[in-house]
């Protein structure tokens, strides 16, 4: 790839990321959610349920910065912490009836924004 090429792929793909992220954002505003906050449930949406540190590695954030994301997805019960069944010093993290509500709604725009 030369050079002209490799710049024009870098502004594409920035074009879309932003175009992406402006979406996103109108998205999730009207859910009263962070974009951030909204990726978590889409991604456990589509899991049963997931660790912490599993969680934290899709996002791409630590388990620090995560802990205080779902301590506030928590408070407005959208994921719950339970034990892990296969490792007692382990908790899983899985969507309530309000935070699956709120995936599938979400879920939804991702579909028609693809049709």
């Amino acid at each position: 790839m030369h050079h002209t090429d490799i710049e024009k792929l870098s502004s594409i793909l920035i074009e879309l990321y932003e175009k992406m992220s402006s979406w996103e954002h109108a998205v999730v505003k009207e859910s009263g959610l962070t974009p951030a906050q909204m990726h978590a449930i889409e991604i456990m949406g589509h899991q049963e349920s997931l660790r912490m540190k599993e969680l934290a590695q899709k996002l791409g954030v630590t388990t620090g910065t995560l802990t205080v994301m779902i301590d506030r997805l928590e408070q407005n019960d959208l994921i719950s912490r339970k034990p892990n069944e296969n490792d007692r010093r382990s908790i899983v993290l899985v969507l309530t009836k309000k935070g699956q509500k709120y995936f599938k709604e979400h879920h939804k725009l991702h579909l028609v924004a693809n049709q």
